[in-house]
């Protein structure tokens, strides 16, 4: 009952900044942990970033801690990933996600969006 939409994906040079937005809507949004996971081809989905239904707790993915930056705003209904210094190994599908609880487990996830595409060059 959570439908979930992402945008801002796109093409980029290495080294570059991208910032991926996720509207949400059907239930009450801020009742929800929002996180975005990836997709590169050829390689399974894995977990990039989760906030707190409040948005006073972050967990980040190694590969992109120190660069990557997830928020909210619930007011709006959108929760934000602010993508900087991209590399090319960040190229992949990205996926916004709500669950009740924070999670790195894919296989936990209540809710996908359709996915947003974002490809670096090097």
């Amino acid at each position: 009952q959570v439908q979930l939409l992402e945008s801002g994906g796109g093409l980029v040079q290495a080294g570059d900044s991208l910032r991926l937005s996720c509207a949400a809507s059907g239930r009450t949004f801020s009742d929800y942990a929002m996180g975005w996971f990836r997709q590169a081809p050829g390689k399974e989905r894995e977990f990039v970033a989760t906030i707190n239904w409040s948005g006073r707790s972050t967990d980040y993915a190694d590969s992109v801690k120190g660069r990557f930056t997830i928020s909210r705003d619930n007011a709006k209904d959108t929760v934000y990933l602010q993508m900087n210094s991209l590399k090319p190994e960040d190229t992949a599908t990205y996926y916004c996600t709500a669950d009740t609880i924070m999670t790195r487990l894919s296989r936990w996830i209540d809710y996908w969006g359709q996915g947003t595409q974002v490809t670096v060059s090097s």
